[in-house]
């Protein structure tokens, strides 16, 4: 049986079901670091931001990067899903429905990509590793720890769904925590978490399955989860094949969001295109100025953009799962998202071209031909210290 026999073609801009939510159509605005949010609670700017992805088109717009605890946040002003952040969180939820889109939110612990700096407090990973971020060792998670993490996420869901989302993403990729513990290279542990990858991916499945029986059927439940971390050592597709098996077998996703890359050690592997080295050097401070003009090109790698960059490798998954997949990684235009529905996805999600153009869905509702105007040129990514905008259309 093929993938499109096994999954019929479905039209991308009707309604859908995402869990127990319908959407008005099958494209997610993906989780990209918004920028506005200096003191860790939503802004007017924050709100605006989302409105316009609403007003826009598509079908779910998504919170990104919430930290589940306050050891978890991975930059200097993240919100962290507490009890203070529910009437902003609030707002811009009803802000999102009153213009016909769903909210969701991607709630993480970011572990050994934790920054100690912002935070202060000890970031924590499988065992003993060094950040080029912090640059500082993490300190081996305990048992005690793993538990506490778990519990935050759950915690964290829960006050997401007071807050009116209706899709909460659980962070499971880049090697965050989650993501860490299922990565040989960054998890060495002999305990129950560590060793076999059965060990390896006690951590995602168990924040999956308490995430799911907390909050039932009020929100839809999906994971991003990674496929490649572009790491000599890391995780890779055959491993990944596995825990994207054993997620599905659970029943605790509504979908899952294949992605690739390191935060950690080659965070330009998931994005493609031109590396900024310049424009990431300009708005850091001294010392980390210089240390990125001297080594940037080194730790911020290049690799080719293509549209639907991701297809090749994503596409492995369609057979082994039952859960829909969203397609992640180049997909800009008609074209791409009809391939991705032939081939059997679920959904698609969409990043840097609505930074360019945040009504772009309605664009191509309007003109099936209509090409997004972004050039892959990656200078979105510095913004994420000043508000995340594309500087190709706002100075």
């Amino acid at each position: 049986m093929t993938t499109a026999e096994r999954v019929p073609a479905a039209d991308i801009l009707a309604p859908a079901r995402l869990g127990p939510v319908t959407v008005r159509n099958r494209i997610i605005k993906a989780a990209t670091a918004e920028g506005m949010t200096p003191d860790g609670l939503v802004t007017d700017e924050l709100i605006d931001f989302h409105r316009r992805l609403a007003q826009g088109g598509i079908g779910v717009t998504t919170l990104a990067g919430c930290a589940v605890a306050p050891d978890a946040p991975s930059a200097t002003g993240q919100i962290v899903l507490r009890r203070e952040a529910v009437p902003g969180l609030r707002r811009l939820t009803d802000a999102v429905h009153a213009e016909g889109a769903a909210a969701s939110v991607q709630i993480n612990h970011a572990g050994p990509v934790a920054d100690v700096r912002a935070n202060g407090l000890p970031a924590i990973a499988p065992g003993k590793l060094f950040s080029l971020i912090s640059l500082r060792n993490s300190r081996p998670a305990t048992a005690a720890d793993i538990e506490r993490v778990t519990q935050n996420f759950v915690d964290a869901a829960l006050l997401a769904v007071e807050s009116g989302f209706d899709v909460v993403e659980l962070h499971m990729g880049h090697n965050y925590f989650v993501s860490s513990f299922l990565s040989p290279k960054l998890n060495k542990r002999t305990d129950g978490f560590g060793g076999a990858l059965e060990n390896r991916a006690r951590v995602a499945r168990d924040v999956a399955r308490r995430v799911r029986d907390a909050v039932q059927d009020k929100a839809a439940i999906i994971a991003k989860l990674s496929m490649d971390d572009g790491v000599p050592g890391g995780t890779w597709l055959d491993e990944a094949l596995q825990t994207a098996q054993w997620l599905d077998q659970d029943g605790s996703l509504d979908a899952l969001e294949m992605t690739v890359g390191s935060s950690l050690y080659n965070p330009m592997y998931l994005f493609k295109g031109e590396a900024p080295v310049a424009d990431f050097a300009a708005v850091m401070p001294q010392p980390v100025k210089l240390g990125v003009q001297m080594f940037g090109k080194l730790a911020l790698k290049e690799y080719p953009y293509r549209d639907l960059y991701l297809l090749e490798q994503a596409r492995q998954f369609l057979p082994v799962v039952k859960t829909p997949l969203i397609l992640l990684g180049g997909v800009t235009d008609r074209a791409g998202m009809d391939t991705a529905m032939a081939e059997g996805f679920g959904f698609v999600a969409i990043g840097r071209a609505l930074l360019r153009e945040p009504d772009l869905i309605n664009q191509i509702a309007a003109n099936p031909g209509k090409r997004s105007l972004c050039v892959h040129c990656n200078r979105c990514m510095p913004t994420v210290y000043t508000g995340t905008r594309c500087v190709l259309t706002t100075p």
